[in-house]
């Protein structure tokens, strides 16, 4: 038999400076992410001079490996029980270790033959991944528990993600300006070997900080937070498989899993091929760079605020769909114009300030589209929870991390088969990258890019919790918690 957890202490509510902190931990993933995603593949395959093929076969393993380990971390933060609860452990575990892991990405040894080089970019950022995915997986959980209401989570994630693009672009923005600068010898910076020292070290020093500064400013939630159920059996590994595949077979949560493969695929493959056409298309350097990056920025400025309005308005759902066709046909329509000559020539004096109009619409849109679907999951954990009893937002999460990462994994190898049939020759072939070869690679992005949008849209008209829904989920929990049974 299995004891019930005692009924739980109602919380005071969530305070300005206990949600600014719980938020701030997603700079860590953002300095992950845009290192990972956006330079990654462009510094070992442009600077270092390895094929692309290989660079991003190396980053494609990385991430699915990672997504093993995601569902055991979810399951492991969702039943360990010590004296902090379940999730601060993890966030505090893995601080160093990422911290650690990233900056040795960037430093990889001299005179490594090609797939020599592909082993070291695997094992360094396989460690970095499973690392910051142990903090992720516990304190996107611990959302759930914060607060169960359908308003307020959607805030509490909007303000996520503004700290997740803060660390993603004003990140990157910074490198761009200060360590990307141009010199007589690399105009364009991105391309010079010693900008990496300072943004490896830099991001390092961010991502320590922004994760001890969630689990330390969120700590004293933890008596409030839903702890591990005390169970007098042990179990064995077949009774955790089934009770995970249940969790896994809920249709709200199927419907988030399918839009977010192909939702996260496609930002896999821009951002990874994103620099090329910056660098090679409209021959943008550095500091041009920076001023595009901030429109990210700006772009989760505008839709924190804007998300909540919108799901109450079109509901999480309506939302997340009508903002991700928005967001990614703006997107393209820079790329789309410039194949028909019909945009802004490079080197025109207007042109930086319309792709950063274009940019901060379409990635408030965009933004708008993922801090409702990230809402929605948390959603999910009241409606498996009244179904079977079981509070596991830790699995749910890490499935969606599993997702995600497997997704991405998948956009990013894209990105590789695109580069490499659109003829873009790595740096250490010593070939420029020709007119031809961006056209080229534009024919192969687009319809690609387009129909993953538009399908996991279509997947996404499948999910079923409303706001009304959700509510009756939520009072039917809680009577049972003042009940002290949550059992059926």
């Amino acid at each position: 038999m299995e004891a019930g957890p005692r009924p739980r202490i109602d919380p005071p509510p969530l305070g300005r400076g206990t949600r600014i902190a719980y938020g701030s931990g997603a700079i860590a993933n953002g300095v992950k992410n845009v290192a990972f995603t956006a330079y990654l593949m462009f510094f070992y395959n442009q600077v270092i001079g390895a094929p692309a093929a290989i660079v991003s076969g190396a980053i494609a393993l990385t991430l699915i490996v990672d997504a093993v380990f995601d569902p055991a971390l979810g399951r492991w933060s969702d039943s360990i029980r010590t004296r902090w609860g379940r999730r601060h452990p993890f966030i505090y575990a893995s601080a160093l270790p990422t911290a650690l892991c990233f900056a040795l990405v960037w430093f990889p040894p001299a005179g490594l033959s090609d797939i020599r080089m592909g082993l070291w970019i695997f094992a360094t950022a396989m460690l970095t991944r499973i690392a910051i995915s142990a903090f992720e997986i516990a304190s996107q959980a611990m959302a759930a528990e914060l607060t169960d209401r359908y308003a307020e989570r959607t805030r509490l994630f909007a303000l996520r993600y503004w700290f997740l693009y803060l660390g993603q672009y004003g990140f990157s923005a910074f490198s761009l300006a200060v360590f990307f600068a141009a010199t007589p010898a690399f105009p364009r910076g991105q391309l010079n070997p010693d900008s990496y020292t300072g943004f490896a070290l830099l991001g390092s020093a961010l991502i320590l900080a922004a994760m001890l500064a969630c689990g330390l400013g969120t700590h004293r939630r933890i008596p409030y937070l839903r702890q591990a159920e005390v169970r007098t059996t042990r179990r064995g590994a077949g009774v955790h498989l089934g009770e995970m595949l249940t969790a896994v077979r809920n249709r709200a949560f199927l419907a988030i899993f399918g839009f977010g493969v192909l939702k996260f695929t496609a930002i896999g493959l821009y951002s990874a091929v994103a620099l090329y056409f910056h660098t090679y298309l409209f021959d943008l350097n550095a500091r041009q760079l920076a001023v595009l990056v901030l429109d990210a920025l700006f772009a989760a400025t505008v839709a924190a605020p804007l998300a909540p309005i919108m799901s109450n308005r079109l509901g999480k759902r309506g939302s997340s769909m009508l903002f991700a066709i928005l967001g990614v046909s703006l997107s393209l329509s820079p790329v789309i114009l410039t194949y028909f000559d019909l945009f802004l020539p490079a080197g025109d004096p207007v042109l930086v300030p319309l792709l950063f109009a274009f940019g901060a619409v379409s990635g408030a849109a965009i933004a708008i589209s993922l801090i409702n679907t990230s809402s929605m999951l948390a959603d999910v954990v009241e409606d498996h929870a009244v179904r079977t009893g079981r509070h596991e937002a830790g699995l749910f999460f890490a499935a969606s991390s599993f997702m995600q990462q497997c997704s991405t994994a998948l956009g990013i190898a894209l990105s590789g088969v695109l580069l490499s049939l659109a003829g873009v020759p790595s740096r250490g072939a010593g070939v420029a990258v020709s007119d031809a070869a961006m056209r080229s690679l534009i024919e192969f992005y687009v319809p690609t890019s387009a129909l993953l949008w538009l399908a996991g849209c279509l997947i996404l008209l499948a999910y079923p919790i409303t706001r009304a829904s959700h509510e009756r989920n939520v009072s039917t929990l809680r009577a049972r918690n003042h009940r002290g049974n949550p059992e059926e």
